[in-house]
């Protein structure tokens, strides 16, 4: 028998994987709290867009807003039920379905930073999996629309890796791999830890400078202000990651070493990395802004404190002063409070 999915979260993210996994013909629900967003899919489906004509489809999908979560008790229950909301509303997501999902069903998380554990607090560790998504890029441009702003995978590397805590390869984690290589590259990987910090740190030196600065990600690359504070960023981020006993793997095809050489004063190597940046910025539209600066964009609350802010906790345990990540998590925080608007100056003394 198929699987049944659920999609708690139906943003860029659930909303991109789950067009793919309809189209696909799977059994999928995508479940948010937007209702003109649950209105328009139901009514006209999905519209996904990207950089290539292949990338370009509308599709049918189902949706259903919270407040008819409790209808699915008369429907068969989920088997997986991937979690794709914003962090901070990570331990009620989870929960969500609980009561509708089959006996040997489990959740993904399939978000940033690092929310497993919070996964577990609600369903249990047997029943928690953990699945990063690496550069998706992706934007819910309106309702029943979404945006990729970086080119499919076409090399072989894996856009989705899924895991077990425990980090032995399971059938089940090989069956969401399986399910996911519809959307793009995906592999089973038996470093979920390890890997989770390594997309922390490539979130930690992107999303929230172009957040702070209200630049795009190309032009964040390009000026030079924000380009030494995105290595300083991934630097310090690698330092306490390895500190933690993370197994570190490499960020933007660099070794932790190399990033943590380069913030120590290595001039051949902070060369190195910010001719790859700028040479990054042709993979990429001109108009893309990763996540964070899209929830700036909406007035929306940021997912800044659990990316720098994590950084800056568990340095301070491990005696590892981040003051890159203090001081742009600092930006963010003002802007969210009002008390400023984006712009480059902010970061200028970060």
């Amino acid at each position: 028998m198929d699987h049944r999915i659920a999609i708690v979260g139906a943003g860029a993210v659930g909303s991109y994987v789950g067009g793919y996994l309809a189209r696909d013909g799977r059994d999928v629900v995508l479940v948010d709290p937007w209702p003109e967003h649950v209105a328009t899919m139901n009514a006209r489906g999905l519209r996904l867009s990207g950089m290539s004509n292949a990338e370009c489809f509308e599709t049918p999908v189902r949706a259903i807003d919270l407040s008819a979560v409790q209808g699915l008790s008369r429907e068969r229950p989920f088997d997986i039920v991937l979690v794709c909301m914003k962090s901070y509303d990570t331990a009620w997501a989870a929960r969500l379905l609980l009561d509708h999902m089959a006996p040997n069903g489990f959740v993904v998380s399939l978000q940033n930073c690092i929310n497993e554990p919070v996964v577990a607090e609600a369903v249990g560790w047997g029943r928690t999996v953990g699945c990063i998504a690496a550069k998706i890029s992706v934007e819910l441009t309106g309702p029943g629309e979404v945006k990729r702003g970086v080119a499919k995978t076409n090399d072989g590397v894996a856009v989705f890796r899924v895991g077990e805590v425990h980090g032995r390869e399971t059938p089940r984690v090989r069956a969401v791999a399986e399910m996911l290589a519809s959307v793009d590259g995906a592999k089973v990987t038996t470093n979920l830890w390890g890997e989770r910090w390594t997309k922390l740190v490539a979130n930690a030196m992107k999303n929230g400078v172009c957040a702070a600065s209200g630049m795009t990600a190309n032009a964040c690359d390009r000026e030079p202000v924000t380009r030494w504070l995105s290595i300083r960023l991934a630097g310090e981020a690698v330092r306490v990651g390895l500190a933690q006993g993370y197994a570190v793997e490499k960020v933007e095809g660099y070794e932790p070493a190399e990033w943590m050489a380069a913030l120590d004063g290595d001039a051949g190597m902070r060369a190195r990395i910010e001719e790859s940046m700028l040479a990054s910025t042709a993979k990429r539209s001109e108009a893309f802004i990763p996540s964070m600066a899209q929830d700036v964009n909406k007035g929306r609350r940021t997912e800044i404190e659990h990316m720098n802010g994590l950084v800056v906790r568990l340095g301070r345990e491990s005696g590892i002063e981040c003051p890159a990540n203090a001081g742009l998590m600092a930006a963010v925080r003002s802007i969210e409070r009002g008390e400023a608007r984006p712009a480059l100056d902010l970061l200028r003394g970060v």
